[in-house]
């Protein structure tokens, strides 16, 4: 009797796992992964954020170091004429390069030749030098290349915006943000305060543009319509049909980051900005002088 019962139990340890309970195991695991997969990608937009945060704190550092050193702000876009065309026509020297030795790149500082145009032969080693400090790391345009998200494209691009105005209007000398056509704004001059006032965000760049060398809708944005104005998105990405811009638009702030946009305030402090916030008291954030008390807390 014992060895019968014996043998009925190494029968039954010995017995495998039944189509059903294997399937039931794997409908678990899917269940698991299931749940597992949005906390893993909100945990990597996070890094990606905070990674992003810290690009637009060193550029507004930056910012600060070119105000201490040739007491002011550097120009939006130093150009001979305005209002700038978004087109390759021009000198068109971007806000991006004139802080070039404040963000560790002075060597692409030196071989800019500021006698020629952005666009010229001689500026086109720098042109396509993508700099990872002017890089959204959420922006879908990017890829890894040594370890560093790098644009792959022969024209570099930024992924970041200086304030030029606080509505819709061509780049010229006469915007009342604080990087506009051949600017020199001092902080004396942000009469609304440095910590009420924009210096640059986040954009998203258009198909056609002209890289970070460029003074023109490809590092200078305003805050019309910022989280209403559809943006092109490129790689195959589905966005809206967007119309081709005119070559005087220049087109609002935005990001691939849910919900809203990374901001520098003049005074360095670094924010992020609602597409929820209140139209009016964005417009009042861009302009350095209104003089108008704030319509609600940011």
């Amino acid at each position: 009797m014992l060895s019968k019962h014996i043998r009925e139990f190494k029968f039954r340890s010995l017995r495998a796992f039944t189509l059903v309970e294997l399937l039931v195991v794997i409908a678990i695991i899917g269940v698991m992964v299931g749940l597992l997969l949005p906390a893993v990608q909100a945990a990597r937009e996070a890094a990606r954020r905070s990674s992003c945060m810290n690009n637009v704190a060193q550029i507004g550092l930056a910012m600060h170091h070119h105000e201490f050193s040739v007491e002011h702000l550097p120009s939006g876009t130093i150009n001979p004429d305005g209002p700038i065309r978004s087109e390759p026509i021009g000198k068109h020297i971007s806000w991006t390069v004139q802080i070039l030795p404040f963000i560790e790149q002075r060597n692409a500082y030196e071989h800019f030749d500021f006698d020629a145009s952005v666009y010229a032969t001689e500026n086109a080693p720098v042109r396509s030098l993508a700099i990872p400090t002017l890089l959204c790391p959420s922006n879908p345009g990017l890829r890894v290349f040594n370890g560093i998200e790098a644009a792959t494209v022969s024209i570099a691009e930024c992924h970041y915006a200086g304030s030029h105005h606080d509505s819709e209007s061509p780049i010229d000398d006469d915007n009342n943000g604080l990087l506009f056509l051949n600017s020199k704004v001092r902080y004396s001059e942000i009469l609304d305060g440095s910590s009420q006032t924009i210096l640059i965000g986040e954009m998203r760049p258009y198909d056609a543009h002209l890289g970070w060398l460029s003074g023109t809708r490809s590092t200078l944005r305003n805050v019309e319509n910022f989280g209403i104005q559809p943006q092109l998105i490129r790689n195959g990405m589905p966005g809206y049909p967007v119309p081709a811009p005119g070559p005087f638009d220049v087109g609002t702030f935005g990001s691939y980051h849910a919900g809203g946009a990374v901001f520098s305030l003049a005074d360095g402090a670094v924010r992020f900005l609602s597409h929820s916030i209140d139209p009016e008291l964005l417009k009042q954030l861009a302009a350095r002088a209104d003089g108008e008390l704030l319509k609600g807390d940011f």
